[in-house]
């Protein structure tokens, strides 16, 4: 399994931006799916998550801003994220869990200047 983050760049706050996780398999074949970041200093954690059936989760600090979702067509996953603060920045990070296994892409960075 490969998966390819793309779509991150330097943007102002209060911009916008979308990234995009293209995979290499049927992404409805994964159990879950998800967008992870990790700021300078600090650990990875959890920014959105998506499952086959379509739930979503969010952390508390995105709710309301981004947004997660799925194009299975083009086995694609995308997270939209609006209102953009300074810590948002990050690496992006997109991962697959199929089965069991954890599958995670390369990240995309993303950077919100105040």
């Amino acid at each position: 399994v490969q998966l390819q983050a793309s779509g991150g760049g330097l943007v102002q706050a209060g911009g916008s931006l979308t990234l995009s996780c293209a995979a290499s398999r049927s992404i409805y074949s994964f159990d879950a799916m998800g967008w992870y970041r990790q700021a300078p200093g600090k650990q990875r954690e959890l920014v959105a998550g998506i499952t086959r059936i379509g739930r979503t989760n969010y952390a508390d600090s995105v709710k309301g801003r981004f947004s997660i979702s799925r194009d299975i067509t083009d086995n694609t996953m995308y997270l939209r994220m609006n209102s953009l603060r300074p810590e948002d920045t990050a690496v992006y990070y997109c991962n697959a869990d199929l089965a069991g296994s954890i599958y995670w892409g390369l990240g995309t960075q993303v950077t919100v200047s105040s």
